[in-house]
């Protein structure tokens, strides 16, 4: 490689942990977030006044002359990291090595840690070089013990025995609760360290780019390196191309993250002034908190001569977890750290992460499972191996070795646990799928973390439609074309694996028309029409067949018209219509009390050819009668919007006579070709009936002049009441017929629209039922009851699955509530003038429910209120469009 310049001796170059010692790590710490370079978190070198100055303090053992010796208990100067070393690096000590410390911040003494020793000769021939034992972090201390025993019955120590104790300055360069950077003392970077940098950054060419994104690194200069200790520059792999990354772990005691910079420089310290190595072993350290940290020089991108696994350091790099992983498992954090800078420095050289590769051994020696390597061999090895499989030590520890195939994973990709968790946007779940009217959104989980993640694709009938960032959870679109269509996430791994969720399937209904048929009764509890005779109790829910019998055909039917009445309820509860073979949501049709009888008009959704019922307190009696359905066959009529205006009124006179209708009366309202409706191809009129001044219990029935009137009914009303409901009636000769069977009554209709076999209109789209706005809980609008003469406005073009355009009109099933006065409530486009049309009539204490088919002007939807306050609910069943 050019520029840089290769080392026999690199071959025999290691750094060998042959041991563990006392401490854990918590299994779930969350990642600590840093830059590469610029400040950060951990800066602390780069600046003006130079890196940070580690201490080392060193104090003699006593050696008895009878293979022991000691450091008697004492106080010492402030440190973090100790190690015993000898002079004569060759020499070996057969028996035990431990220490105790004192904690500088409680005055408690630890546990004894056993120190294992290094083997000579792990950065090469080094004339500087002592026998010396794995360094080990303690943490603030400010005391300490030793002793050392040979281990035979009249052993010979080492000489020049000494306690090894860094002060690595632990409150520079490490970052604070609040993570900012604390003051380092520091001196002038000396010249020596200043040419060597210089010496690096002129002899290196960038590195090969990775097919993986370089992780943050905390860098050198920022965790407080001191560069006047590595005066002999770094070193390269000879061949260039790292093959292998080896995971170590550092037998460090527990410690807190805003320590790690402190502990890199202890380590780095130790290395160089204890062992007398040129550097720092290890090529990348990673603590417990997920921060990466530049170890030996000579640049992130680049495949240095690391120190770390004996007899193989010339083909590759090298991570050390910081901590002990012998009882303890490396946190997920830790993992994931590990797995990006290992991905990115494999994916420099085309490595896989979680495929093998061959490594020439550099020396003949057995490694911890008993493989003996021969120098001058080949050998198979993992891209991602634990240091125990090239040579003879535990590292990187028995918990942390089985997480080596998680880390493989990590880095390998695919992404894992990739799966839709739900569907939205306007879609609902029917049968084994979903229905959208064209919006739809996926939501997804996995639990591949998002820095390993490069996208997300929203594919719709395998092709992609919308791709997000890695942090992305969820993805909208709309879908235009009727029919079938299968939803996928497909999840891009950084290294470039992909994988993709299974498929939901998400229906969009073709455009519906509508067919009006003469009012039939289809469904009545009480007779068992249609479903078994027997009253709908508490939680019960009822399911009629509506297709394929009373005129509906068998297939091609959107949702049915059905006018539903509750009687003869035990209890106040409440009513919700929907399709079969989906989830029933919050939404309900009708609200009934004790007693009463309660009509209304509901557009259902229709997916398996069947309606439920449902049935919330209590038991009540359940009547349907159906006026007409909406057809995907083409051969319905369109919806045109108009008014709401007031087209009846036998108060008044308008449109029929000035008298109330009578027992058994009849009054007939000319519809086509007045009021602005056309005079021909009318098939039915959208009106807002309302019965008042009542004088007995009666029913009222409206239904197409000219045809015989069937059983089914509209409204139900006793003495007193004033009933609303909304009514689709077919036109046969242009006019609509009122009927009254007892007693005397006032009728009033309000108009709404008309369907048309001319191309002028809208098609319907069934969309929920799904609640859209509660002034109870601040749903839509605002949380509060409208007052009198008050107004709130809902936006419903553009969310809830509505489309923000092509919306002619919307249907809702509007509820009145916690009524504390006699009034009225309207619904009208907003952006309009309220005409004197009103949808609700309500007294203290009732709850009143209504369709209404009301026109979308600006988007939006109004609601006034005239007398009191009230509370108001709104589900939406369909829309019109264009």
């Amino acid at each position: 490689m050019s520029g840089r310049a290769a080392v026999a001796l690199g071959v025999l170059a290691v750094l060998g942990l042959q041991g563990v010692s006392s401490g854990a790590v918590a299994a779930e710490v969350p990642a600590t977030q840093v830059r590469t370079g610029g400040t950060g978190a951990y800066d602390a070198g780069g600046r003006a006044d130079g890196p940070v100055r580690s201490e080392v303090h060193r104090l003699a053992l006593k050696a008895d002359g009878r293979g022991e010796a000691t450091l008697s208990r004492r106080t010492t100067e402030p440190f973090g990291l100790l190690g015993v070393s000898w002079t004569d690096a060759g020499a070996t000590i057969g028996g035990t090595i431990e220490a105790r410390t004192r904690s500088a911040e409680t005055g408690a003494w630890s546990d004894w840690i056993t120190l294992e020793p290094y083997a000579p000769g792990l950065d090469g021939e080094r004339p500087a070089e002592r026998g010396s034992t794995e360094p080990v972090w303690v943490g603030r201390a400010d005391g300490a013990e030793v002793r050392v025993s040979d281990g035979a019955a009249a052993g010979v120590l080492p000489a020049g025995l000494r306690l090894d104790m860094v002060d690595p300055d632990l409150d520079a360069g490490t970052s604070t609760a609040q993570g900012q950077t604390t003051g380092a003392r520091s001196a002038a970077l000396p010249a020596a360290a200043a040419s060597a940098v210089a010496r690096e950054a002129a002899a290196v060419d960038p590195g090969p780019p990775s097919t993986v994104p370089q992780p943050p690194v905390v860098t050198r200069a920022e965790w407080g390196a001191d560069e006047s200790l590595d005066d002999e520059g770094p070193i390269y792999l000879e061949k260039g191309v790292i093959k292998a990354v080896f995971v170590h772990h550092t037998t460090d005691a527990d410690y807190d993250c805003a320590d790690s910079a402190a502990i890199v420089r202890a380590i780095h310290v130790y290395h160089v002034k204890t062992n007398g190595w040129r550097d720092l072993g290890y090529n990348f350290l990673v603590d417990k908190c997920g921060t990466i940290f530049e170890g030996r020089q000579g640049g992130i991108d680049q495949p240095v001569m690391g120190a770390h696994t004996y007899g193989f350091n010339s083909e590759s790099t090298s991570v050390a977890i910081l901590g002990d992983y012998t009882n303890t498992a490396a946190s997920n954090a830790a993992l994931e750290a590990t797995a990006r800078v290992a991905a990115y420095k494999l994916g420099q050289y085309g490595g896989d992460p979680a495929g093998t590769t061959s490594l020439v051994a550099g020396a003949t020696q057995t490694n911890y499972a008993g493989q003996q390597f021969v120098a001058g061999e080949s050998y198979t090895f993992n891209q991602i191996s634990g240091h125990r499989d090239g040579f003879n030590t535990e590292c990187p520890g028995a918990k942390l070795y089985p997480q080596l195939p998680a880390i493989r994973t990590l880095a390998a990709g695919p992404v894992q646990g990739l799966k839709v968790s739900s569907v939205g946007g306007g879609a609902f779940a029917v049968d084994s799928g979903y229905e959208t009217p064209g919006p739809v959104s996926l939501n997804w989980t996995t639990t591949t973390p998002t820095s390993l993640i490069g996208s997300f694709e929203l594919l719709v009938d395998g092709q992609p439609v919308v791709t997000t960032a890695a942090a992305a959870r969820t993805a909208s679109t709309t879908l235009s074309v009727p029919g079938v269509h299968k939803l996928a996430v497909r999840a891009h791994h950084q290294s470039g694996a992909t994988t993709t969720t299974a498929a939901v399937n998400v229906n969009v209904p073709a455009p519906k028309t509508f067919v009006p048929l003469t009012p039939q009764r289809v469904m009545d509890t009480r007779a068992g029409l249609g479903v078994p005779k027997a009253k709908v109790g508490a939680a019960g829910v009822v399911t009629l067949q509506v297709t394929g019998t009373n005129g509906v055909p068998s297939t091609g039917v959107g949702a049915v018209v059905l006018n539903v009445t509750a009687t003869t309820s035990t209890a106040v509860s409440y009513i919700s219509v929907y399709p079969d073979g989906t989830t029933r949501t919050s939404a309900s049709n009708l609200n009934v009390v004790e007693g009463l009888t309660v009509p209304n008009l509901v557009i259902v959704p229709v997916v398996n050819g069947k309606v439920d019922f449902y049935n919330n307190a209590g038991s009540v009696n359940l009547i349907a009668d159906i006026t007409g359905y909406f057809s995907t066959g083409g051969e319905g009529s369109t919806h045109v919007n108009l008014g709401p205006k007031r087209v009846m009124d036998t108060r008044e006179g308008l449109g029929v006579p000035k008298a109330q209708v009578g027992p058994a009366g009849v009054v007939t309202l000319q519809v086509a070709g007045v009021n602005g409706v056309p005079a021909t191809g009318v098939t039915a009129v959208v009106l807002n009936v309302t019965a008042t001044h009542v004088s007995a219990t009666s029913f009222v029935s409206v239904y197409p002049d000219g045809t015989t009137r069937t059983s089914a009914s509209n409204l139900n009303v006793v003495k007193g009441q004033t009933v609303p409901n909304l009514v689709i009636v077919p036109v046969v000769n242009g006019k609509v017929s009122f009927y009254n069977n007892a007693g005397s009554v006032d009728l009033i209709a309000d108009i709404t629209g008309y369907f048309s076999t001319g191309g002028e209109g809208s098609t319907h789209v069934n969309l929920g039922p799904k609640r859209v706005m509660d002034t109870r809980e601040g749903l839509g609008v605002p949380k509060a009851q409208v007052g009198p003469a008050g107004v709130v406005t809902l936006q419903v073009a553009g969310v809830n699955g509505v489309p923000a355009t092509g919306v002619t009109a919307v249907v809702l099933n509007v509820t009145a509530t916690h009524v504390s006065a006699t009034s009225f409530v309207s619904v009208y486009p907003d952006g309009t003038t309220r005409t004197s049309a009103s949808n609700l009539n309500v007294v203290k204490g009732q709850t009143v429910p209504n369709l209404v088919i009301v026109p979308v002007v600006n988007g939006k939807v109004s609601f006034y209120n005239n007398a009191g306050t009230v509370d108001l609910i709104a589900d939406v069943t369909g829309y019109f469009r264009k």
